[in-house]
């Protein structure tokens, strides 16, 4: 069914009375000041949820100059992770199959080809046997693969058969392909399976996957191994969020009282990153309007910050990541993070590290220059994600042939 015009002319009318009773000034007053007054720490019940490292500050680069600048780091690399989403089937067998693959800029062919294959089930029936192997090599010894069946759940069995698969297919591939980085790393997502830690504050039978559960410890493990990685190799390790979906500030604020009107971090940092200016038009039939006019020509950013509120408290310096192992200082693993927000396309992204990079500020300014640098160039994820990306993804095709069973198509 569509609209009719003068049905979308409607709806565009009442939508833009929903705008104007929003009182957008007293927003940005707001947004001004819990800016100002609240982040420098941020604290919850007396534990520090989020501060800043070094000066808190907001900055600018024009998006033509940063673009053209040379890179920090000679060479990136990217990995990223898809899947085909959750199949049900009348038996009652839940399917998710991942693939992760990595990327190079400048480009490395042989590196490219390489694959992590992860099949996740989720089998209701009792009685049937575990279906799960062991790693594999298949393709002339380009692929790794993997069958895992995931832990037993009442509900959630697509949630847990995704996230299991597509968070062991990243962190196996990272890890079995971390020589071949030599400058720069950058996961596509966050730098922990957050997607995983989430089920805490989903459901109980969510949470208890993590604490008795094996399997979901043992993806964990890989990530705080990899950190341990790149940490020994002194090659610094980032995560590109491109829809960072956090609540730490916007929750913490309102668990001490505070009537936070955005509704997640992400519509925080817009508000306090985005430069709009505000004239009085009047309109042919002597209606006024207040008409908004946002700067386009540059990238604005903030300070990097530590987190330890919402899933990073798992692996923070008192969080015990779920009984994981660690062999490092416990605050090397906190995640710290600044946001960049592009004008051009009104997005905003999270770039997160481990603090065992970014205490050092030297690293932290390199790192904030290359990703700037990537975002103005590419409008988007860095070149290596983007080609990471492009090889991890498994086409409509590819999916509907897996699903069915077939092997027939180009995948």
């Amino acid at each position: 069914m569509t609209l009719d015009p003068v049905q979308f002319e409607g709806i565009t009318q009442l939508a833009r009375r929903i705008n104007q009773s929003v009182d957008e000034t007293d927003q940005q007053q707001f947004v001004r000041t819990v800016w100002e007054e609240f982040l420098d720490p941020l604290a919850d019940d007396g534990r520090v949820v989020l501060e800043p490292l070094g000066e808190q500050r907001r900055c600018e680069v024009a998006i033509d100059d940063v673009a053209l600048q040379d890179p920090e780091f000679q060479s990136s690399h990217g990995l990223d992770s898809g899947t085909i989403n959750p199949t049900s089937f009348k038996n009652g067998l839940v399917l998710d199959v991942a693939q992760a693959a990595m990327a190079s800029s400048p480009s490395d062919l042989d590196l490219h080809r390489d694959r992590t294959v992860v099949v996740t089930a989720h089998v209701s029936d009792k009685m049937s046997k575990d279906v799960s192997t062991d790693w594999t090599q298949w393709d002339e010894g380009n692929t790794d693969r993997r069958i895992l069946q995931a832990p037993r759940v009442s509900r959630f069995e697509e949630s847990v058969v995704h996230e299991l698969g597509l968070y062991l297919a990243e962190s196996h591939h990272a890890l079995e392909h971390a020589d071949a980085v030599d400058d720069l790393f950058v996961l596509d997502g966050p730098i922990y399976p957050k997607g995983m830690l989430n089920w805490t504050d989903r459901a109980p039978e969510l949470a208890d996957l993590l604490q008795d559960e094996q399997e979901p410890r043992d993806v964990i493990a890989n990530y705080v191994e990899l950190v341990e990685t790149f940490v020994e190799r002194e090659v610094p390790l980032v995560g590109f969020v491109k829809n960072p979906t956090t609540k730490a500030i916007t929750r913490t604020l309102r668990e001490t009282g505070q009537e936070a009107p955005w509704v997640n971090d992400t519509a925080f940092f817009t508000r306090v990153l985005e430069q709009v200016e505000f004239a009085e038009r009047e309109g042919p039939n002597g209606d006024s309007s207040r008409e908004r006019t946002r700067a386009t020509d540059v990238l604005t950013f903030t300070n990097w910050f530590r987190s330890r509120g919402g899933a990073d408290r798992f692996l923070s310096a008192d969080g015990d990541a779920f009984g994981v192992e660690r062999s490092l200082d416990p605050e090397d693993y906190e995640v710290t993070f600044f946001p960049i927000y592009d004008p051009r396309d009104d997005l905003l992204y999270r770039i997160e590290a481990p603090y065992a990079f970014t205490k050092s500020a030297d690293c932290r300014e390199r790192l904030a220059m290359q990703l700037l640098a990537d975002v103005a160039a590419e409008r988007g994820p860095p070149l290596s994600v983007q080609k990471a990306d492009e090889l991890a993804r498994i086409s409509a095709e590819g999916t509907d042939s897996l699903r069915s069973g077939r092997s027939d198509v180009q995948h």
